[in-house]
Order: C-alpha cells, then sequence, then structure tokens
C-alpha cells in the first residue's frame, strides 16, 4: 500500500538479491516469477495504465528475460484479471472494476481470517522470528512515513502468510482478489489512506502469528480489512 509522498517502483524484500533487466531478483525465484513480480507491479504502480498493450517481444527486451518465461507470468497475470490476452490482439491491461471492490473485500475477510489463523498455529520458530522482523519492518515504515518499506514488507508478508498457512485452497483463491484490490488501493490510497494506520494493522496481524495466538491473528485480521472496507467506501463515496 502506498501512503503520501511520490509513487515508487517494485518491491523490495531485503536480503542478497542479483540484478537481471535493471531490477532486483531474490535467488530463488524462476525467470517466470520474477517476471510475474515485475510485470504486475508496473501494473499496479500504473507503469502499465489499463488499456495499455503488452509486447511479449519488448518485455522480454526490457526486462532481459526469454519470452517463454514473460509468456508463462501474462498467462498467471491473465487468471488473476489483471490482464487480458486476446487472440490475434495480444495482452492488454485490464481495467479497474470499481464497483466490484466491496465486494472483493467481503470475500477477502473470509479468506485472510482463515489464513492468518492457520499461519499463527502452525508457525515454527523460525516462521514466527520471521513475522516479528516483518511487524518490525512495518513499524519502521509507519515510523519513517516510507510506502517503499511497507511495499516490500507487505510483499513479503502476504507470500509468508500463504505459504504458512498450507491450504492451497484459500491461497489459489486469494490470489486473484489480491491482485484487483492492490490495484485499487495503488491508485487511491495517496489521497485517502492513512499508511501509519495501515502499517500498525498489519504489524499487529504479523506479531499474533509470531505469538501463535490463532484468535488474536483472527481478530487483527478483522481490523485490518475493516479498515480496508472503510477506506474503500470513503474512496468510492468521493468518487460519486
Amino acid at each position: 500500500m502506498q501512503g503520501a509522498g511520490e509513487r515508487r517502483n517494485p518491491l523490495r524484500s531485503g536480503g542478497k538479491r542479483a540484478r537481471i533487466g535493471g531490477d532486483d531478483f531474490t535467488p530463488a525465484e524462476t525467470q517466470a516469477q520474477m517476471a510475474y513480480r515485475i510485470i504486475e507491479e508496473m501494473i499496479v504502480t500504473m507503469r502499465l495504465a489499463p488499456g495499455s498493450l503488452i509486447s511479449e517481444k519488448s518485455m522480454s527486451t526490457l526486462l532481459g528475460i526469454g519470452r517463454t518465461p514473460i509468456r508463462e507470468a501474462l498467462q498467471r497475470l491473465a487468471f488473476e484479471g489483471t490482464v487480458r490476452i486476446l487472440p490475434r490482439a495480444g495482452v492488454i491491461v485490464s481495467e479497474i472494476d470499481m464497483a466490484d471492490q466491496l465486494k472483493l473485500i467481503e470475500v477477502r475477510r473470509e479468506i485472510e481470517k482463515i489464513l492468518a489463523g492457520r499461519a499463527a498455529r502452525l508457525a515454527d520458530s523460525k516462521t514466527r522470528a520471521a513475522f516479528l522482523r516483518l511487524a518490525a519492518e512495518f513499524e519502521r515504515a509507519a515510523q519513517e512515513r516510507d510506502e517503499k518499506i511497507f511495499i516490500a514488507a507487505d510483499r513479503e508478508f502476504n507470500g509468508l502468510l500463504i505459504a504458512t498457512a498450507q491450504n492451497n485452497y484459500a491461497a489459489h483463491a486469494i490470489g486473484p482478489i489480491d491482485a484487483q484490490t492492490r490495484r485499487f488501493w495503488y491508485l487511491h490510497f495517496e489521497r485517502f489512506g492513512d499508511l501509519q494506520r495501515v502499517c500498525d494493522l498489519h504489524a499487529r496481524v504479523a506479531r499474533a502469528i509470531a505469538a501463535n495466538d490463532e484468535s488474536a491473528a483472527r481478530k487483527a485480521s478483522d481490523d485490518l480489512l475493516d479498515y480496508v472496507e472503510w477506506y474503500t467506501q470513503r474512496t468510492l463515496d468521493a468518487m460519486r
């Protein structure tokens, strides 16, 4: 999520990284995963605005990645609804469906509550330490009012949450929803959001999971979605 200040570039989750195509990536990433991460971030941050045409060839040249990984990344984005693949027309960035945002949040709330509860129940000592580190990153982002720190922590948090919860059904369900709500958030958060508040709410979820407190994790997740719903409604009302 973003707060005050100018919009910034793709996520950074820390740790030792190499560079390919002008962007960082973790050594554990496949090229398809890296392509997905970079292209998705370009779409979320409006470097590729709704209606933009994406060429496999030009994107391959831009990122320094082969066309096959680019194609795999675009197929994943199409599954999430972020792009549309049109026969003989190419790949087009989808429009943001403003009317569906509250419906998405309704579903997201229940899935994320399941994920948070399971993660709290299943987190081992190494994973708990990782969630504590992320909580500290969210708190640092709030203190420094640095949206870039938040974006990096948020992406890592989401990935760790899904991996720790060990529920493929919830993981597959949350992907498309998260993709669409991220785009809505980035477009409007600078005007209507509260970076410090959203950082604090994320930190609470992370700390509850780190404490193996399933009840607190589910409650913290609910509180976070209460804020997301409030912010979304406020944004939609202002746009009417």
